[in-house]
């Protein structure tokens, strides 16, 4: 199994707090975005190899893919951090026998289709569902924190 030290939902990806304050704190040093749209979308690609610091690596990859890569051994001092959007990516992942641990809940903006539950996250029904399978069903401690060193809060005093 790949070494990884940070999985988190976050709409936005690569942006300023994930650089500046959980690659930092985790020591992440590969960057794997698990998305079955992204790898064909080449303009989003370049976006956010933009966005990635020198010296991380980053793959974006279909979820299937990257189930299989995450199964993989990492080579030694690689420290992966993984970024989806949707809380479905995550447990596509746990569904193949990816072992997640922690799984930190960042923004998720709002649309038609979700409503606020926690400060900056929106989130449908269907999703809130697969936030309490992730929990209930995988035993991964789901949790909101917008930066390290901030109060964490419990997903399924939430839901």
């Amino acid at each position: 199994m790949r070494n990884i030290v940070l999985a988190r939902i976050d709409d936005r990806l690569i942006h300023g707090q994930v650089v500046t304050a959980w690659l930092k704190v985790t020591d992440g040093n590969f960057i794997l975005i698990p998305d079955d749209k992204l790898p064909n979308d080449m303009l989003m690609k370049r976006v956010l190899a933009a966005a990635a610091p020198a010296g991380v690596t980053l793959k974006i990859m279909p979820i299937d893919e990257a189930a299989a890569f995450l199964k993989e051994d990492s080579p030694e001092g690689e420290k992966v951090v993984i970024l989806g959007k949707y809380p479905e990516t995550f447990e596509r992942l746990l569904q193949q026998g990816v072992e997640i641990k922690d799984l930190v809940l960042g923004g998720m903006i709002q649309n038609p289709k979700r409503k606020q539950f926690i400060k900056q996250v929106h989130a449908s029904e269907e999703e809130k569902d697969c936030m309490r399978r992730i929990i209930n069903d995988y035993g991964v401690h789901m949790f909101w924190q917008l930066v390290p060193g901030q109060e964490k809060q419990e997903v399924k005093d939430h839901l």
